[in-house]
Formats: C-alpha cells, sequence, structure tokens
C-alpha cells in the first residue's frame, strides 16, 4: 500500500503531462500534417522562414512544392516547409 501512495505522485505528474504538453502537440502536429497534404496549385502559403508565395506546382513524388515569389521567381520547397495557408485578399 505505501509503495503505490508514494507512486501516485509521481503518476498523476506524467498524466498532467500528457494532458498540458503532449496531447495539444500531437493535435498540432496532425493538423499541420493533414493542411500540408491538402495543398493545391494556386494557394497562396506562407513558408516556416516567413516566405509569402503562391504553389505553382505540387511534385508529390520528391514532396515539393514550387512556389512563386510576387516578381514571378520561382523556388522549389519541401513541402514540409510549408507553415500555413494564408488568407486570399
Amino acid at each position: 500500500m505505501d509503495s503505490l501512495t508514494g507512486l501516485l505522485p509521481i503518476i498523476l505528474m506524467f498524466v498532467i503531462f500528457y494532458f498540458i504538453l503532449i496531447r495539444p502537440q500531437q493535435k498540432r502536429q496532425k493538423k499541420t500534417a493533414q493542411m500540408q497534404s491538402s495543398l493545391e496549385k494556386g494557394n497562396r502559403v506562407i513558408t516556416i522562414g516567413g516566405f509569402h508565395a503562391t504553389i505553382e506546382a505540387i511534385d508529390d513524388e520528391n514532396n515539393t512544392v514550387v512556389l512563386r515569389a510576387g516578381d514571378g521567381s520561382k523556388l522549389t520547397y519541401d513541402r514540409s516547409a510549408v507553415r500555413e495557408i494564408a488568407e486570399n485578399n
């Protein structure tokens, strides 16, 4: 009985860490992965580096996207570098 009482605070701490830290992070990762898999040509996106561009082409084989900047230049990024889909203005 004493060993169970001694382990209870540690178990409680792990449960609290799971619900405060681990579970929300897993939800964010799942949401980001769904967004990255649903990218389409023409979407305006923002990369993790803050680059704002429009998707010109998507290469599913290499898991990359070709982004067109405002000046017309084209750059190739990994799909995982896309942070969010920007609101179309």
